[in-house]
């Protein structure tokens, strides 16, 4: 709030007090009045002025400054109104009521888009849930016949996977209520992911090759065994059909974290593609060529990867090899407590 900004707002307050003044130097003259005694009246008045005019502006001053500092600064507008103090005039006693209540209102809207949202994550869960059972009853008795159409079996594991997207899409933003952070092996999440994706081991004709999975981790394991499926998944998708297919898996560390390294020899990620793989709904210019892909898997596994407190990234070289790396952070609080 400035001193000119205030003041231009204030001429037709300024042109009526002079026009008062004129008056009062009017009336005084047809009274006869002398000379000095007018211009005594004069400067008394514009004193008078000029003090009230000063204090009305220092008087709001604050307040308003405070206001629009502390907008500037938020990165939620609307706590706007927890860090002001009631001000103790009277236009900003109605600013302040009238945000009171438009804060209450909107904290009630918000109320209840948080409890229609909560319901819609439960419907969805639920959904997801019941459509799974007579997908994998299907899956079941395309095993237990000696020929089935392994296209018919590869569409049911598509689905299920996207339901699985889904799902996790939704858990993610709900997290703090979803997910349970303890010591895990990293050998026995790896193969759980391996047994669940084996027919499309066996059908791609891939190598596997597993080694030094011997560390715990602090994860969520159902979280991480989603995470792991979605970057397995994009292994076998875009495998190299013109060599010998390979994935191989294995654990490293330094000081401060474990590192899961999920590698295969695939077709690669253009350069300019590399950053962009975590976006939302980013296929690149693999998932445009060799399949319809949503571009979420990798979103998705970011995301939970944040949400547990994981560092995940990628390398790769066009037509030579993709290589995830997933970050666990040591945590030597745990171990120190453990051991005493």
């Amino acid at each position: 709030m400035r001193m000119r900004d205030y003041f231009q707002d204030k001429l037709g307050l300024l042109a009526l007090s002079l026009a008062s003044l004129l008056l009062i130097v009017l009336i005084c003259l047809a009274f006869k009045v002398s000379g000095e005694a007018i211009w005594a009246i004069s400067c008394l008045y514009l004193l008078t002025f000029v003090a009230l005019f000063c204090f009305s502006f220092f008087k709001k001053k604050k307040f308003y400054t405070d206001f629009l500092q502390n907008i500037e600064r938020l990165d939620k507008k609307y706590y706007i109104l927890e860090t002001l103090s009631m001000p103790n005039f009277y236009e900003g006693k109605i600013l302040y009521d009238g945000l009171y209540v438009i804060n209450k209102a909107m904290i009630e809207h918000v109320k209840n888009y948080e409890l229609q949202m909560e319901d819609f994550k439960e419907y969805i869960e639920m959904w997801i849930h019941e459509v799974k059972i007579p997908l994998a009853t299907l899956a079941l008795m395309f095993h237990n016949h000696n020929e089935y159409d392994k296209k018919v079996l590869e569409q049911l594991r598509r689905i299920e996977s996207y339901l699985d997207q889904v799902l996790y899409y939704v858990r993610q933003e709900f997290a703090e209520k979803d997910y349970l952070i303890k010591e895990n092996l990293l050998a026995k999440m790896v193969n759980s992911v391996l047994v669940k994706n084996k027919d499309d081991f066996l059908e791609n004709q891939i190598a596997l090759e597993v080694k030094n999975l011997d560390f715990s981790v602090f994860t969520d394991s159902k979280w991480m065994t989603f995470i792991l499926n979605q970057i397995i998944n994009n292994s076998v998708k875009y495998m190299d059909e013109t060599k010998e297919k390979k994935i191989v898996i294995f654990g490293s560390e330094d000081d401060s974290s474990i590192y899961l390294h999920i590698r295969d020899n695939g077709i690669g990620i253009p350069l300019q593609d590399i950053p962009k793989v975590f976006e939302k709904s980013f296929t690149g210019e693999n998932g445009r060529k060799r399949s319809k892909s949503t571009g979420m898997g990798l979103y998705i596994s970011k995301k939970l990867c944040e949400k547990l407190g994981h560092k995940i990234w990628l390398e790769s070289k066009e037509h030579e090899y993709t290589e995830v790396i997933v970050a666990f952070a040591k945590n030597d609080f745990y171990q120190v407590v453990k051991s005493s």
